[in-house]
């Protein structure tokens, strides 16, 4: 959908959402983190997934992703988070 098919207040929003969408998705990965500390089983492997999408979309490379998930330890994901944030 073009963007001429919003309204001005409707296109305003959505400019800036993706103008801050990095940050949107670096409080989404603390929170995943919080939860990662938490799950297990099933659980735990899709918040690996969804954690996997999130640092794509952050750009993080693809080796460093795939260790983080090999080690699985959240306290090495948390320590990435706050790189990410500085």
């Amino acid at each position: 959908m073009p963007l001429e098919d919003y309204t001005r207040h409707q296109q305003g929003i959505i400019k800036r959402y993706y103008q801050n969408a990095p940050a949107i998705q670096l409080q989404r990965l603390g929170e995943l983190v919080s939860e990662l500390y938490l799950a297990e089983g099933k659980k735990r492997a899709k918040k690996w997934d969804a954690i996997e999408t999130a640092l794509k979309k952050l750009e993080v490379p693809a080796e460093r992703i795939a260790h983080l998930r090999k080690q699985d330890d959240p306290a090495l994901l948390a320590n990435l988070v706050k790189e990410l944030q500085k």
